[in-house]
Order: structure tokens, then sequence, then C-alpha cells
């Protein structure tokens, strides 16, 4: 049996909650809650989203929605930029957990920091999606889903090429965003940031507004 659901038998059908999205320059920050009622073997293959292949995430995402009682939510760039990202995740992990019943459950929470705003037991797990299983779907739920989300905006904004780097701040989207400026998705405190450090470099052609 995966040793993560060895680690989530120690509380009564836990709710795991994991985000995706709090680093990039562009798009949502998304959270998932997973409580794991009935274990089946493909449970097995079920580890931290970062470890697993796109194409691993995708099928366990099918796996894990139809097994699993599963809430989403999502909080867009403009809610980012007008409350920060810290509780834009709150925001988005309060969303997530209000589409699923609680009960008496226990929420595990992937990281150090409990969710702001939320009434329910909650315990946080550092490097959660290493050690619990319903947190580690949630994190399979959450990237895949924002992975998706990515994905169709790139089909609207092709020039970002999103389908590749999903927003995060990689070499390539730098430079794209130095060549065109930021695009309706793209999160204005962060991109601050960069607009910033390019202007040290002698660099300001990137256009915010």
């Amino acid at each position: 049996m995966n040793k993560l659901y060895e680690f989530d038998n120690n509380y009564n059908y836990p709710i795991g909650v994991d985000e995706a999205g709090r680093g990039p320059l562009a798009g949502p920050v998304v959270a998932a809650c997973v409580r794991i009622n009935n274990y089946i073997e493909e449970f097995e293959l079920i580890n931290d989203s970062k470890k697993l292949t796109e194409k691993k995430r995708e099928e366990l995402f099918d796996t894990i929605l139809a097994n699993c009682e599963v809430g989403i939510g999502i909080v867009d760039e403009k809610k980012i930029d007008e409350i920060n990202i810290l509780n834009a995740t709150f925001l988005a992990m309060n969303i997530a957990l209000s589409h699923i019943e609680i009960k008496n459950s226990i929420i595990l929470v992937d990281g150090n920091k409990k969710i702001k705003n939320c009434n329910y037991n909650q315990k946080t797990i550092v490097k959660g999606d290493s050690k619990s299983l319903a947190i580690a779907a949630a994190s399979i739920i959450a990237k895949v889903t924002r992975d998706k989300i990515m994905i169709e905006e790139a089909k609207k904004y092709p020039i970002y090429k999103f389908e590749k780097h999903k927003g995060y701040g990689t070499k390539e989207h730098r430079e794209l965003l130095l060549k065109y400026g930021k695009s309706p998705i793209h999160r204005k405190s962060f991109l601050n940031k960069i607009l910033e450090k390019n202007k040290n470099k002698g660099e300001e052609n990137l256009k915010l507004f």
C-alpha cells in the first residue's frame, strides 16, 4: 500500500489541501482539496506532482476525480494583484474547501501556514505532498487544472508561449515580456520587480500599462 496513504491513516479520512501557481508571472493561483474515502490500486502511483511526468499527472488527475471527493478554487491575476499572492492562495484554498463537505475531518495543509479565515481543524505539514496521499492527490489536481488553464490562455496570447512555461519566469518568458510587454493575464505586482531589475540594467522597454 502507498506509504503516503499509511501516513493518512493516522487521521480520520483527512482532507488534503495544496496549491499550484504561487510563483508564476502570469495566470491564476489554483488550490485543490481531496478526501480519499476508498483506496484503489491506481493510487499506488500517486506522488508529489512535481515528481511525475505531465502524462502521468493527467492520468492520475482523471483517476482522482473519479474516485475521490474533490474541490477546486481558482483566483485570477487581478485578485492576486489586489490582495497579494499569499492571501490569494488562502482564498483559493477556502473556495476549494467550500465545494466539499468537511464534517469532522481534519484538513492537512501543505506547508507551514494554516489557511487564513478557515475555522476547521487544520494541521500544517511541511513537504506534505511527499508525506500525505491526500495532499499529493490535491497537488496533482491543482497542477493539472492550472496547466489546462494556461494552455487555453496560450491560444488567446500565442506570442507568450504559455503552453510551454505555464506563466513561470523562465528565461524565454522574460525575454518575451521585454519584447512585447505584458498581456492581460500577467500579474502587475510581480512584473514590477522585473521592471525594476531591468531598469538597473538599462533595459526599460517592459510596458506594464
